[in-house]
């Protein structure tokens, strides 16, 4: 039987995080003395590396200032956590569709521009670790969209270009499945705009979890 490897972004992809990553953001600029950024000009920078997203949002801060910033932020989501205000829910249908994949014999990795404990701390709320063959971070490599992430996982598990593709909500997860050169599926229900998505090449892009399921028995087919 034919490999098929599905690379699933996080944020805005299978978890809900909009509201607490901005309410972070917000409190980590607040915290520095910088005025914090909008939600539209955060958004646009999730799936980047904690680091170069702070860059994108504060371009005239210095090198200390940054640094500060970076570590704020840190700071502000575990306290949201502590708070119980850190919970990221799963959106509708994406629990089913990654056990159902599991189930059909996919292997699946995460590619995602969390730091390492943001994987733990979503294993830890939705008990999901087991389903996945292999995770890659911001603390691993070159982030997104380099397509490091992805050509790990793909050697990670003994897949190939043509039998992987990724599935993300942000321009920068669709870039990074290009520059791997693997099928991209956009959704339009986190971050990323459906139009913005397409923009830079996505090869489809779903609404919801009915067409992406579709999706991806049409590729399944495909490969086998």
């Amino acid at each position: 039987m034919s490999l098929k490897l599905a690379i699933w972004d996080m944020d805005g992809t299978i978890v809900d995080s909009r509201e607490v990553i901005q309410t972070a953001m917000v409190r980590s600029f607040e915290t520095v003395g910088l005025t914090p950024p909008a939600y539209d000009a955060t958004r646009k920078t999730i799936g980047l590396g904690l680091h170069e997203a702070c860059q994108i949002l504060a371009p005239e801060a210095s090198a200390d200032k940054l640094a500060e910033l970076v570590d704020t932020y840190r700071h502000a989501f575990v306290a949201l956590r502590a708070e119980g205000e850190g919970f990221e829910p799963l959106y509708e249908g994406a629990r089913e569709a990654i056990e159902r994949l599991a189930d059909e014999g996919w292997l699946l990795a995460i590619a995602t521009g969390k730091a390492r404990r943001g994987i733990d701390a979503f294993f830890d709320q939705h008990a999901m670790r087991h389903l996945f063959e292999t995770t890659w971070c911001a603390d691993d490599g070159p982030g997104k969209p380099h397509p490091f992430m992805c050509d790990e996982a793909m050697k990670a598990v003994g897949a190939e270009p043509h039998q992987s593709l990724i599935i993300g909500d942000a321009i920068h997860d669709i870039r990074m499945g290009l520059n791997a050169g693997i099928h991209t599926l956009g959704v339009s229900w986190g971050f990323g705009e459906a139009q913005e998505l397409s923009d830079v090449g996505a090869h489809e892009v779903h609404h919801d979890f009915t067409t992406l399921n579709a999706s991806l028995d049409a590729f399944a087919a495909r490969v086998s």
